[in-house]
């Protein structure tokens, strides 16, 4: 997606795609679990929030939906000599675009909110595999 390389590129990054449009308002991060050790640290996330303002570093050019999203996220961030040498940010961002309205899911494989209520819940039916 998008992002900076280098100082100047991750400075440029933050000052005018990330800072003021990060999240909206109502944004909650609900911690699903955390790994962490000497070299690295990983989260496991749902970040539920109301697309209400351009969020340019996961929708680059989509104006405000309106809409309700529940996404899952990993973030891996790696140490080097006690400094932070990288972030990494994974989500799927079908079912995000599914929950804007912005991706038809018929035909996909692609749930939408149902991957967060999956995660907080593995008792749910797999939305996938049904018996019958």
């Amino acid at each position: 997606m998008v992002g900076g390389q280098g100082p100047e590129g991750v400075r440029q990054f933050y000052a005018k795609r990330l800072i003021g449009q990060f999240f909206p308002p109502d944004v909650v991060f609900e911690t699903v679990s955390r790994t962490y050790g000497e070299q690295r640290l990983v989260d496991e996330l749902i970040i539920s929030f109301t697309h209400t303002i351009k969020m340019d570093h996961i929708l680059p050019g989509v104006e405000p939906t309106g809409r309700r999203v529940e996404a899952v996220f990993v973030v891996i961030v790696g140490f080097e000599a006690d400094k932070v040498a990288y972030e990494h940010i994974h989500w799927d961002q079908a079912s995000v675009l599914v929950q804007l309205g912005l991706l038809d899911p018929k035909g996909l494989p692609v749930v939408g909110a149902g991957a967060a209520a999956k995660l907080r819940n593995p008792a749910l039916p797999d939305p996938f595999f049904h018996e019958g």
